[in-house]
């Protein structure tokens, strides 16, 4: 086993590298970047880059050309869009801050050198390092994808195992039927309608629409501060759970239903035990291998997940929302950072699953796989 883990883990590396690779080319053909983003701010020419940030270095760089706009007035040749009238020395100074000056080759290799040693740097608007950053927002997501995980394994592994049950009856065909609708439901629409029915739109006000504590939080007793939170937690959750439960559910009821049908459950029942016990002596053990296989996948991962449109129809600033303003404001710091994190934690997670079928099923042998 341990050869195995060892060549999934130096295949890791040359992964991470194409995955990085391939997204550094696509930026460098994609349009725009934080240096038009500073030019079309100093020159009216589009929308303020940095006026949802403060203190950066995008910022401070910004003032000066702003300052220093009027000091040349002649054209000068620029690769920028918009640049014309600015100050060449300006432009360069920009390139160098953001690291532009060199080949992308050269800026590739570094950024990779950087990474190997978690060294994100800092991000290009914002006055902090981009693994603080990344830690300022991991509260939201870990609250919406944590409990997410919890409640849709605590419902769907139940639901699952009564369906393989008593497959083929109308609670079967009933609960099959609410289930792929409620897959079908887009969460961020069930997320509106949630908010216009408890959250203060045409019927009851009864749910928060922002944050995940109250403003008079650190007043509150421990049970008051996890009431607040439950409260403030109710309405994401339940958009979010609407689709959640179908893949965990059916995965359920169809490893059950296969269990049931081989021949030692027969040889059980002839015995003379119960269905009780079959079901959770026998049954249970080997069904739930899957299952229980595929939960250190998903439990680590919903630490990491962001779910953009419900962060942003609840106002929850998350890794979600910090993601997609990362990428419409040019921060490739965060971008990238946020990227490699990410890819890395899949990686090691997905080895995580696999090892996981051999911690519960010592039949699997490693040695003999090929990766």
């Amino acid at each position: 086993m341990l050869v195995y883990i060892a060549r999934r883990v130096l295949l890791m590396i040359p992964t991470l590298v194409g995955i990085m690779l391939v997204s550094f080319v696509i930026i460098q053909f994609a349009p725009g970047g934080p240096i038009e983003r500073i030019i079309a701010q100093v020159t009216g020419q589009g929308t303020n880059a940095t006026d949802r940030f403060s203190g950066g270095s995008g910022n401070d760089l910004a003032n000066s050309l702003q300052s220093q706009r009027a000091a040349s007035n002649d054209p000068v040749s620029s690769k920028y869009r918009g640049a014309q009238g600015l100050d060449p020395e300006f432009i360069k100074q920009l390139e160098k801050q953001f690291g532009f000056d060199k080949p992308a080759p050269e800026r590739f290799a570094k950024m990779m050198w950087d990474y190997a040693r978690f060294d994100f740097g800092r991000s290009y608007f914002r006055d902090i390092d981009v693994v603080d950053l990344i830690l300022e927002k991991m509260p939201v997501s870990i609250s919406l994808g944590l409990w997410m995980t919890l409640i849709s394994y605590a419902i769907s592994i139940p639901l699952g195992i009564a369906k393989a049950v008593r497959d083929g009856s109308r609670f079967d065909v009933w609960t099959s039927t609410v289930i792929v609708v409620g897959y079908a439901i887009p969460s961020f629409l069930f997320a509106i309608l949630l908010i216009v029915l408890f959250a203060g739109g045409t019927f009851v006000d009864w749910f928060p629409l922002r944050g995940l504590t109250s403003d008079n939080w650190a007043e509150l007793s421990l049970w008051g501060k996890i009431v607040d939170y439950a409260w403030h937690m109710a309405l994401p959750l339940a958009a979010l759970a609407i689709s959640a439960f179908a893949t965990t559910t059916l995965l359920t009821k169809n490893s059950f239903l296969d269990e049931i049908r081989k021949q030692y459950v027969q040889t059980a029942r002839m015995k003379g035990l119960t269905e009780r016990q079959v079901l959770y002596g026998h049954v249970f053990r080997n069904a739930m291998l899957i299952l229980i296989a595929g939960f250190p996948g998903a439990f680590i991962g919903a630490f990491f997940s962001g779910a953009l449109l419900i962060e942003t129809i609840f106002s929850l600033d998350g890794l979600g929302l910090l993601g997609f303003e990362s990428i419409v404001n040019r921060d490739y710091a965060v971008v990238f950072a946020n990227l490699y994190i990410f890819s890395l934690l899949g990686l090691v997670v997905t080895l995580i699953s696999d090892l996981s079928y051999m911690w519960v099923d010592p039949r699997i042998d490693f040695e003999t796989r090929e990766v």
